[in-house]
């Protein structure tokens, strides 16, 4: 098969390798995927940097994809072959992810995808939509209440907001840094959006909500956002953190114990079972219905990995890149 892999961490015009590999074998509960899209996230690109010791000598990247089931191991229903799959979890912890033209992986890490979502479609869903739907999702959902949503055009900034107006948000209001990224923003039906570069986010989000602040921050980068915390949450807030820019943060204590604010913490890919299956059965039933938006900044193919994760390092795409692999 043709995969893209790395035997050492480095730039992606250095470390990443395009080439042919043997296909793979499903073992005891796997499902073998012929994957048709691969999904480029910042964690493929963190880790082929260095951010984490590689989990093998040779590495196959991503973590998102989706494609067909072609074969199954022992123990898996047969009716599974050609079934439609979207996949998480591809290389977490695994060393072959999903930059190849097949993955086996276990069975319950391919989830049907319904005939009317797309693969590249389905190629977003592993890491941006699960970690946008556990977000609004956690500590009693956001129905009634109001949400910030930070980086509302990022990949799951734009799910996020998509995700909390369906599950009942009074309000939702997106943190932007540009004119278009608010323009995605609001298609994605948040309420109002605030230009971080432009204006005073707390005073802005504060105006927005009569004094009151939000009851909910879904949180991309909770380094850089910490001090304005305790300016943004209402009385007994939530901020719901998903990412960091750094390793280390501070809080002012005062302000935060007198507010009653709360933090979250998760990472996708350790979400429980229980916490997973909830994700993925409302995934499910939205993809079917039609109502989702999928943001896709760009595709590439699969050859062209390097430059794929170079643009989601610089962080310029709107939205998700995702490789063809034909």
């Amino acid at each position: 098969m043709k995969a893209v892999w790395y035997e050492r961490t480095g730039p992606a015009r250095e470390a990443l390798v395009f080439g042919e590999m043997p296909t793979p074998s499903p073992g005891p509960g796997e499902v073998l995927v012929r994957l048709a899209a691969s999904g480029v996230n910042p964690s493929d690109w963190k880790a082929r940097a260095g951010s984490r010791p590689m989990v093998a000598p040779r590495v196959i990247p991503h973590s998102d994809g989706a494609g067909v089931i072609e074969a199954v191991g022992a123990g898996v229903n047969p009716a599974r072959i050609g079934e439609r799959v979207w996949i998480w979890n591809g290389q977490w912890k695994r060393a072959f992810g999903t930059a190849a033209q097949y993955i086996a992986l276990p069975s319950a890490q391919a989830v049907r995808l319904p005939d009317t979502t797309s693969f590249v479609e389905g190629a977003c869903l592993g890491i941006p939509a699960l970690t946008a739907l556990r977000a609004v999702l956690t500590d009693g959902g956001v129905a009634g209440r109001s949400v910030l949503v930070a980086g509302g055009a990022g990949a799951v900034g734009h799910y996020a907001i998509q995700f909390a107006r369906r599950l009942g948000a009074r309000q939702v209001i997106a943190t932007v840094s540009s004119p278009e990224k608010a323009r995605r923003a609001m298609e994605a039906g948040a309420d109002a959006c605030v230009d971080y570069r432009q204006e005073d986010a707390a005073e802005r989000v504060k105006e927005l909500t009569d004094g009151r602040g939000v009851d909910r921050i879904v949180e991309v980068d909770i380094a850089a956002n910490a001090p304005l915390l305790p300016r943004l949450l209402a009385q007994d807030g939530l901020c719901v953190v998903y990412g960091s820019g750094a390793p280390e943060f501070t809080l002012p204590f005062f302000p935060m114990i007198l507010g009653g604010f709360g933090l979250r913490f998760f990472i996708v890919y350790e979400l429980s079972p229980p916490a997973r299956a909830e994700c993925e059965a409302l995934l499910t039933r939205w993809l079917a219905e039609g109502v989702l938006i999928h943001a896709i900044a760009g595709r590439l193919p699969l050859a062209e990995c390097a430059a794929a994760h170079e643009i989601v390092q610089a962080g310029s795409a709107i939205g998700n890149i995702v490789l063809d692999i034909a």
